[in-house]
């Protein structure tokens, strides 16, 4: 490294991971080693629509050898001139590479992989979450060298905060003259939280220094490590490709419900199966159409309800998560509280058809003249032996929910998909594969749920219907990718239309008016 400038290093973090203190380290420790060093930092906009980021340089000089001089630093990263860039966020790496900090002949790039979802990624219909691998290969080709791990999954293992391990991760680099002793001092004088500080340290430092770059990056091999193993009765029924998503469907199912349940999920994507055969004889598009349906099947059959949501809200495995996430030692006192709202739709879900009609007429009756929806706010103290009761009675009512109303609607909606597209399939092989990926429209909950049902169901039966089947799966695909891309519905209606297919039908809407409140006082 070039001794007569500094070595600089940008540090990207999210909001409450601890860049702060992880800079306030790297100042400490250089002082501690003799070295002369100068930090800044520019925060963020907020916790997730930007990073807080803080530079450091340090003279590669010791003070004891500048004989009475001082180094002049800069106030801020200039791009293309930074030696490393360490950062707790894979997409916020990019960005800072976009902006032009790395370059492929001089920066060093130490992030994490793991992903905290941005807003407009979060609000997509489907799944608008940016491509790992895409990022993962930006920073491999502007960058000198990389190094690419998951710092929030062993920052948790440790027991401690992102910041510590990727100081451990710096300090492996070498990127500064410091040693490990140097290192390791520093964090030990941080008090109280400094023995999970120095875990989460020896952790990153050995693992970043035992592996090359490319060794570390290795998310889809745990990920495929990790998978499943595949139901011996599905492995004797489907073919290979399909295997591990039915497995997964099959369990879901049987969790879900009962045995009955999944076998029936096994009935259904059989029928896809044979279907699927006859229209690819040859396999030539390695079942694509099972698999996909084998998905969007599984996640349908297991809508969410209030049993589903107190099974989750009551589980053990939950407690230990919570209890992990807040670092909840054996001494501490734990409450959890969880907010519940339900309304008619909830209760209606598990009545009878009549009484839930009934229930369902009369909420309309009351939005109609000008009152909110019915609801329940509940607060229950998971924690408490009431509260956990309370929960795990309402999860017990599996037997109550396959005699409800919306059970039998779901069920009827899911035939009539299932029809759709092994009748496509018969009729061409990609008409069937657009028809199942339309289960993708099926996701969330409440208004969200029914409409993507509404749009799936509008578009089987003005669109799968026409006829020259190339026309249909066309029409699909693009009425498909307009529904997910605008949750107005607008796209939907306008693809719609340019297929030759109605638009949806206009939902009427009460219109409220509103009292303006008396002003207190006079002006």
């Amino acid at each position: 490294m070039n001794q007569l400038r500094p070595i600089s290093l940008l540090i990207c973090a999210l909001g409450g991971e601890g860049g702060g203190v992880l800079t306030e380290w790297l100042v400490d420790i250089a002082r501690h080693a003799g070295y002369a060093a100068q930090s800044t930092s520019i925060p963020g906009v907020a916790q997730r629509t930007g990073a807080t980021t803080y530079y450091i340089e340090v003279f590669p000089v010791p003070i004891a050898a500048l004989n009475g001089k001082r180094p002049v630093f800069s106030l801020n990263p200039v791009p293309g001139a930074l030696d490393a860039i360490v950062s707790s966020e894979l997409l916020e790496t990019t960005r800072q590479i976009s902006n032009g900090m790395s370059t492929p002949q001089r920066t060093m790039v130490i992030t994490s992989s793991s992903r905290t979802l941005t807003t407009q990624e979060r609000t997509q219909l489907a799944d608008g979450r940016a491509d790992s691998d895409d990022l993962r290969k930006i920073v491999s080709a502007f960058s000198r060298e990389h190094r690419v791990f998951d710092m929030a999954a062993m920052a948790k293992e440790a027991g401690t905060v992102v910041s510590a391990v990727m100081l451990g991760a710096v300090a492996s680099s070498g990127v500064f003259p410091f040693a490990r002793e140097d290192y390791e001092a520093v964090v030990k004088a941080g008090g109280k939280s400094a023995e999970a500080s120095l875990r989460g340290f020896a952790r990153a430092f050995d693992v970043c220094q035992a592996a090359p770059a490319p060794a570390l990056d290795n998310d889809d091999a745990a990920a495929e490590a990790a998978a499943s193993p595949v139901n011996p009765v599905i492995a004797s029924r489907f073919p290979a490709p399909v295997q591990a998503m039915a497995s997964l469907g099959h369990a879901r199912a049987r969790e879900y419900q009962d045995q009955r349940y999944a076998d029936l999920y096994l009935q259904r994507l059989q029928a896809v199966l044979d279907a699927e055969r006859i229209a690819d004889a040859s396999a030539t598009q390695n079942f694509s159409t099972t698999r996909e349906m084998a998905r969007w099947l599984a996640l349908w059959m297991a809508f969410d309800d209030i049993v589903r949501v107190a099974d989750l809200k009551s589980r053990a495995s939950r407690w230990s998560r919570v209890k992990g996430e807040v670092k909840a030692g054996a001494d501490d006192l734990l409450r959890v509280y969880d907010h519940f709202k339900p309304g008619i739709p909830e209760f209606a879900a598990l009545a009878p058809p009549a009484l839930a009609a009934s229930l369902i007429r009369w909420d309309r009756q009351r939005v109609a003249k000008g009152k909110s929806p019915w609801a329940l706010p509940l607060k229950i103290g998971t924690h408490s032996v009431a509260g956990m009761l309370a929960l795990r009675t309402l999860a017990s009512l599996k037997w109550l929910r396959v005699r409800g109303n919306r059970f039998a609607t779901e069920q009827a909606m899911i035939d009539k998909w299932l029809a759709a597209v092994t009748a496509g399939t018969a009729r061409d092989w990609r008409l069937g594969h657009e028809i199942a990926l339309c289960g993708r429209l099926i996701k969330g909950y409440g208004a969200t749920n029914e409409r993507g049902k509404e749009n799936l169901l509008h578009v089987i039966d003005h669109l799968a219907q026409l006829p020259s089947a190339a026309d249909a799966a066309t029409a699909i695909a693009a009425a498909r990718e307009a529904a997910l891309a605008d949750d107005a519905g607008t796209a939907l209606d306008a693809a719609l239309v340019r297929h030759g297919a109605p638009a949806r039908p206009v939902k009427e809407q009460p219109i409220r008016f509103m009292r303006r409140p008396a002003t207190q006082g006079k002006t």
